[in-house]
């Protein structure tokens, strides 16, 4: 008696289960259809991205995942984290000649962060590329209301002149009216907060550009933005180029 009552707790339990997601995805939004050869098999795959609103009245989508539906009957799905206006793209990041499945969604917050996934679907098997991560960026405030960035181990740094926000530094105590250092500070050091598909030649390919900020002794004290250029090659991300444009 006691394992027929334990077996029709776990059948009801989940049928439940089925029950409640087959009913969330009923109440999904179809955001956007787009075409192309994601599997390199020569046939055209249609990408369907789907999402749950937060709520109704809301542009905050809390699921978002991609369907793609093949022509021999083969699906795939991948989940996102959810976000703002969320989009995807077909395009060849890993110059394999198949193009890639690039997702992106705004995260909403101040610091205007985007979530981002790389997958790709090349004959039929489904993986995530890793995005590239800038591993040097330094900073910190100098003597005489100077800030020294650095982008680069083998580069000299950038200095900046901050004296325009003098008064905020002296309220958090940062340096006297004298300009004098009162405490080692360093600055600011934001994810990369924006990828950007770019064409690097006919010949090579696209790569992705990064966007990065860099601010002072709070968020809205920006000081700058870091923009690098990536190109993944045997298996890994090469950092071309990288730029500091200081903030106007």
């Amino acid at each position: 008696m006691r394992k027929a009552a334990t077996l029709f707790f776990v059948i009801f339990t989940t049928l439940c289960t089925v029950s409640n997601v087959t009913a969330e995805e009923n109440h999904s939004t179809l955001i956007e259809t787009i075409q192309g050869d994601v599997t390199g098999d020569g046939q055209t795959e249609e990408v369907k991205l789907y999402g749950i609103k937060f709520s109704p009245d809301s542009a905050y989508f809390r699921q978002i995942w991609a369907e793609i539906i093949g022509d021999s009957k083969r699906n795939w799905k991948i989940t996102y984290q959810g976000g703002y206006e969320p989009k995807i793209q077909l395009i060849d990041l890993n110059h394999d000649g198949i193009k890639d499945i690039f997702y992106q969604s705004a995260t909403g917050g101040s610091g205007g962060l985007y979530n981002y996934q790389l997958n790709t679907l090349a004959k039929g098997v489904l993986e995530e590329i890793p995005l590239p991560e800038q591993r040097f960026l330094e900073g910190s405030f100098k003597e005489n209301f100077i800030v020294s960035i650095q982008i680069s181990p083998d580069s000299p740094p950038y200095e900046m002149d901050v004296s325009a926000r003098a008064e905020d530094y002296f309220r958090l105590g940062i340096y006297n009216e004298e300009g004098d250092l009162l405490k080692p500070q360093s600055v600011m050091i934001d994810p990369i907060a924006f990828f950007e598909p770019v064409l690097i030649s006919k010949r090579k390919g696209y790569g992705l550009k990064s966007y990065q900020q860099i601010s002072g002794a709070y968020h809205a004290d920006g000081l700058g933005t870091v923009e690098s250029l990536w190109y993944f090659e045997n298996g890994k991300w090469i950092l071309l180029q990288t730029d500091w444009i200081p903030s106007n």
